[in-house]
């Protein structure tokens, strides 16, 4: 079991957001790839925990063959870009953009005059030459809520054999997990278990490991990030 906490790393950022960066492939970053911040997961490369200032925007930019997962935290979010243009997200919700070949372009704007928070999470798509898409989700309150992966024929989610989920504990509830995963404590504390071993988890705390069992001890919320080999 490996743990990285949020706040020992360097505060970065561009435009008007500031941001810690846990997770740079070296698949994508290569040599720019920060040593301390871990490798992925199957095919996630990317996750930062940000936040935008009053007013603040990622300015207009454009991806292409990725999958691009926002993860609104705190406050709120306004959309804009080739896909769903106009779109409003509020705290608790995800937002899904597969660029695909097509390609998109967006804008994430804090409309309000406070800081928002929201985690952002790339993965490489398996499929080279997808068309563009866009999913909203709001994960339950409480069990886990998938919101990316997996094979689903009504298309809920986009396939892909990396899957992640939002999941909420309430205090003393307990989670136990077999494959190989990467768990990102979104708010929360916890007891973290594997085998012998258990540890403290906070707000901010990356876990990596296989066969872990989390006890909430202040209510959790969240991301799981796993692989189907």
């Amino acid at each position: 079991m490996e743990i990285l906490a949020r706040d020992t790393l360097e505060l970065g950022g561009f435009a008007g957001i500031t941001e810690h960066r846990l997770v740079t492939d070296s698949r994508v970053f290569g040599a720019r790839k920060k040593a301390e911040a871990f490798e992925g997961l199957g095919n996630m490369v990317y996750l930062a925990d940000a936040r935008y200032l009053p007013q603040g925007s990622s300015g207009m930019h454009p991806h292409s063959e990725i999958d691009v997962i926002s993860i609104i935290v705190e406050g709120r979010v306004s959309h804009e870009g080739s896909l769903e243009h106009g779109k409003d997200l509020a705290a608790g919700e995800v937002q899904v953009q597969r660029a695909g070949g097509e390609g998109f372009s967006h804008n994430e704007i804090n409309p309000d005059k406070q800081q928002n928070r929201m985690l952002q999470v790339w993965a490489l798509p398996e499929k080279a030459g997808q068309p563009a898409g866009y999913k909203t989700y709001k994960p339950a309150l409480n069990g886990a809520t998938r919101i990316y992966g997996g094979i689903d024929e009504k298309g809920s989610t986009f396939d892909s054999s990396t899957l992640m989920d939002i999941a909420h504990l309430k205090t003393d509830e307990q989670l136990s997990l077999n494959e190989t995963h990467l768990i990102y404590v979104i708010s929360g504390s916890a007891k973290v278990t594997s085998g012998h071993i258990t540890e403290q988890v906070k707000e901010g705390d990356l876990i990596r490991g296989d066969n872990l069992t989390l006890t909430s001890t202040a209510a959790l919320h969240l991301l799981l990030v796993s692989h189907n080999n």
